[in-house]
C-alpha cells in the first residue's frame, strides 16, 4: 500500500482520494495504531499526501472532507475516518473477537438500529470518462536475426516490444527501475508516453499493470525474474480478478554469472506455473523471443516470459513459427536412445551434449520445450515411447520447473518413462556463466556425462 502511496504522490494524482476506515480493530485484536489518526496522517503526509481527519459517523463531516479532496490540487488526498466497528449495536460495538462473525441476536440488533427500514439513497454518479477509442493494431515488423549470430534474449525482448509498440498504440510498458538491464529501455526511447517507471516497487508495478489493463490497454511489466517473487501476491490477485498481464522476468538462472544468487531467478517458473490460467514461456534464442513477445499480446490471463542475460546463438530462422503449447524437435532419428528436454539457456548445452554423444555412437533426441505451460504433451509422449528415457535440463531449482512440467504430461495414468532431472540443486556463488552452469551440473559436459550413465544403465538392465 505504501508503494502505491508514494507512486501516487510522485505522479501528483490529485484525482485520487483514499478513504481509510480507522475502526481500531483487526481480526485478532487491536491494530497497531488503534484510533490514532495522527499516526496515519504523518505517514501519508510523509509520502506527499494531503490528509483530512474526520468522524466517520458524521455524514456532514465526511461530505465536507470530500469537497476538500476535490479542491486539492497537485497531490492526492487521504480521508482518515475514525469509526467504531459494529456502531449502533451495543453487544458488538468496538468489541474484540467478533471479526467475521454473525450478530449473536440479529433481531435485537435490527430493533436497536431502529427497526426494518427501506432506505434508498441516490449518489452522484462518477463523471463520464472519455470514450475509450479502439486501439490501432497492425502487424508488427519484428526484428530479425540470422542463424549463427550471438544475441541475448533480453535484447531481443526489448527490440521486439519496441516493434510491437510501433504496431499497437495500446501497448504500455512498466519498469521496476532496471530497464537498462531488462532492455525495456528500448521501448521507453521509442514510446516514452506509454512507459511507466515504477522504480524499485515491484508490487506497485504489478498493481499499476492491472490498472492499465482495466483501462483497456495492453501492459508489459518487466524486472529481474528474482525480483518478481516479492510481487507474487499481486500476480496471484491479478489472476483472481481476471486481469490480463504480460510479465517478463530477465536475468534468470545461474547463467547470469558473477552477480550471485541474490539476483538469480531460480524459483520463477514454479511461481508462475502455479498461477491459475497462466502461460509460461522460456525462449532460447532471439527470433523465438521476438515471436513469443508478439504472441503474448493475443493471449489471456497471466502471461510470463523468461529471458536471459548472456548472449546465445541464434538457432532458428526469422520466419520460424512458435505456437504457444508447442515445442521444437532439434535432433531426432530412429535410433534415439534418450531424449533431452531443455529450454532457454540449456538448449545450446543440450545440443552440444547431443553432438558429443553422437560422436560416441549414442543417438540422442533434443526437444526445445519453449512453452513450459502449456507443455507439448504429444511430442513428449512420443519421445517417451520411442526413446524410453527422458532427461530434463533446466537453469532453475528442481521443484516446480521444467522437470515437473514434463512429469505432469504423464499424470493421466499412462506408463511413465524413465525420467532424470538435471537442475540447480546447489547454492550458487559468484563465478562466470560457464563456471556456474558446470557447478550446477547443467552444462554440455555434465549433460553428456549423465547421458552416458543413463544409457549405460539401460543397457545393463
Amino acid at each position: 500500500m505504501w508503494e502505491a502511496a508514494e507512486q501516487a504522490a510522485y505522479e501528483n494524482l490529485d484525482n485520487l482520494t483514499a478513504i481509510v476506515d480507522v475502526n481500531r480493530l483487526g481480526q485478532r485484536g487491536p491494530t497497531r495504531h488503534g484510533h490514532d489518526l495522527d499516526a496515519y496522517a504523518r505517514r501519508f503526509q510523509a509520502f506527499g499526501w494531503h490528509t483530512v481527519e474526520v468522524d466517520g459517523h458524521d455524514v456532514d463531516a465526511v461530505d465536507r472532507a470530500y469537497g476538500e479532496a476535490l479542491s486539492t490540487r497537485g497531490q492526492p488526498t487521504a480521508i482518515l475516518a475514525r469509526t467504531l466497528k459494529g456502531k449502533g449495536v451495543e453487544s458488538v460495538q468496538d468489541r474484540e473477537g467478533l471479526h467475521g462473525k454473525p450478530l449473536p441476536e440479529a433481531e435485537d440488533a435490527i430493533a436497536e438500529l431502529g427497526g426494518p427500514r427501506d432506505l434508498r439513497i441516490t449518489v452522484h454518479a462518477p463523471p463520464a470518462g472519455a470514450a475509450t477509442r479502439a486501439p490501432r493494431i497492425t502487424t508488427p515488423e519484428l526484428p530479425r536475426w540470422e542463424r549463427g549470430e550471438d544475441v541475448a534474449t533480453r535484447d531481443a525482448f526489448g527490440q521486439a516490444l519496441a516493434a510491437l509498440g510501433d504496431a499497437r498504440d495500446d501497448v504500455v510498458a512498466l519498469d521496476g527501475e532496471v530497464g537498462d538491464s531488462t532492455r525495456l529501455e528500448y521501448f521507453a526511447k521509442e514510446h516514452p508516453e506509454r512507459y511507466i517507471e515504477c522504480y524499485i516497487a515491484e508490487q506497485q508495478m504489478i498493481a499499476a499493470a492491472v490498472g492499465v489493463a482495466a483501462r483497456g490497454r495492453l501492459p508489459y511489466a518487466s524486472t529481474f525474474a528474482a525480483f518478481l517473487t516479492r510481487a507474487h501476491d499481486f500476480v496471484r490477485m491479478a489472476s483472481v480478478s481476471g486481469s490480463g498481464l504480460n510479465l517478463v522476468g530477465s536475468h534468470a538462472g545461474v547463467a547470469i554469472g558473477q552477480d550471485g544468487p541474490s539476483q538469480m531467478g531460480l524459483e520463477d517458473l514454479a511461481m508462475m506455473r502455479a498461477v491459475h490460467g497462466s502461460t509460461v514461456l522460456y525462449p532460447c534464442d532471439a527470433n523465438q523471443t521476438a515471436r513469443l513477445v508478439a504472441a503474448m499480446a493475443g493471449l489471456e490471463g497471466i502471461r510470463y516470459l523468461r529471458t536471459s542475460r548472456g548472449k546465445s546463438p541464434v538457432i532458428y530462422g526469422p520466419d520460424e513459427e512458435f505456437p504457444v503449447g508447442g515445442s521444437k524437435v532439434l535432433r531426432s532419428s530412429g535410433q534415439d536412445r534418450l531424449t533431452l528436454v531443455a529450454a532457454g539457456v540449456t538448449v545450446p548445452e543440450a545440443l552440444a551434449a547431443a553432438d558429443a554423444l553422437a560422436d560416441e555412437g549414442i543417438a540422442v533426441r533434443v526437444v526445445d520445450l519453449y512453452s513450459v505451460k502449456p507443455a507439448d504433451r504429444e511430442t513428449l509422449r512420443t519421445a517417451a515411447e520411442e526413446t524410453g528415457c527422458l532427461m530434463t535440463v533446466e537453469d532453475h531449482h528442481p521443484e516446480g520447473g521444467l522437470g515437473d512440467a514434463v512429469a505432469e504430461t504423464f499424470s493421466d495414468g499412462r506408463p511413465v518413462p524413465r525420467l532424470v532431472r538435471l537442475a540447480v540443486r546447489n547454492m550458487p556463488g559468484s563465478a562466470s556463466p560457464g563456471e556456474q552452469l558446470h557447478a550446477a551440473g547443467i552444462d554440455a559436459a555434465s549433460i553428456a556425462a549423465a547421458g552416458r550413465l543413463l544409457v549405460g544403465e539401460a543397457i545393463v538392465s
